[in-house]
């Protein structure tokens, strides 16, 4: 498929040039067309040499983060709130300067492992920076997409239903879902239903198995996820997304939990999990044509 991209900590948990310039040689060589960032420090690297290597490398980039405790828009603390806007707004600066059109990933709530119930306050600060951070974002050329994940990783939005609800508060036409094959199929109670759900609001798309692992070592039934997304007419990007202890820097590894290496060969893993999302696309799309066959 064309618009195939692979998240960079497939290929390193670092964000230093030597880091960055190998996960997108290796992405490049191995076929992928995006590749996707982690919030990235600009003092650890040079933006406008990112900017010029992605081009060389004929990359797209997709920028996601999860937002820390101290900068949790969901909190009811109004100095909190204005740090978490301040942060992705330099998240908002960074894609655009990168050239990239998405920010994704947890940038509602903080990405943790609440002790606490959701507030309604706290609920309509999220609402409310967003719906500014939407408009400024807009201008640049950036749209927001609001990763729905699991339970154990935020407490504000974990179902299609939940973010849709959540963007229509907003009133903002330039922010999107962005779903995740791991945490659908935790939360959902049909993946499938919750893309056709989704509709034109969905507006990135991760494949990821349900042990992190390698593609088709799990439960998920994907032969449904990617028929669903190819009846739902979505041809935007598909990011291949897997963790391993062998990879994910300290930090992550224990927000999302990655106790155990899931793979240690990751240039087999990309290569695999290309094959496999291609073949599985292809597959859908064929059976999508014949049903439209008279």
């Amino acid at each position: 498929m064309d618009k195939l991209g692979i998240h960079s900590f497939v290929w390193t948990g670092g964000t230093t040039q030597q880091d960055l310039e190998g996960a997108m040689e290796k992405s490049h060589d191995l076929g992928y067309k995006l590749i996707e960032f982690p919030r990235l420090d600009p003092r650890k690297f040079d933006v406008s040499w990112l900017a010029r290597r992605l081009k060389d490398y004929d990359l797209a980039v997709t920028v996601t983060m999860g937002l820390p405790l101290e900068g949790d828009i969901s909190s009811e603390d109004a100095a909190v709130v204005r740090r978490g806007e301040e942060i992705l707004s330099d998240a908002v600066a960074i894609t655009r300067d990168l050239g990239g059109h998405k920010l994704g990933g947890i940038i509602f709530s903080a990405h943790t492992k609440y002790r606490s119930l959701p507030t309604r306050k706290g609920w309509d600060n999220s609402v409310a920076t967003l719906s500014r951070l939407a408009d400024t974002a807009k201008q640049a050329g950036v749209s927001l997409n609001l990763e729905i994940v699991n339970r154990f990783e935020t407490n504000l939005l974990n179902t299609t239903a939940q973010g849709l609800a959540f963007i229509k508060e907003t009133g903002s036409d330039n922010i999107f879902l962005h779903l995740d094959t791991f945490h659908m199929n935790i939360e959902e109670a049909d993946p499938v239903q919750a893309i056709r759900l989704a509709g034109d609001k969905l507006g990135y798309f991760h494949i990821g198995e349900s042990n992190r692992g390698y593609l088709g070592s799990g439960v998920i039934n994907f032969p449904a996820i990617f028929d669903a997304l190819v009846a739902s007419g979505y041809e935007d990007w598909i990011t291949f997304e897997s963790f391993s202890s062998e990879v994910v820097d300290e930090d992550l590894s224990i927000i999302c939990a990655i106790w155990r290496n899931t793979w240690t060969d990751n240039v087999d893993l990309a290569r695999r999990a290309k094959a496999f999302i291609d073949d599985r696309y292809a597959e859908a799309r064929r059976k999508a044509d014949t049903a439209r066959t008279p």
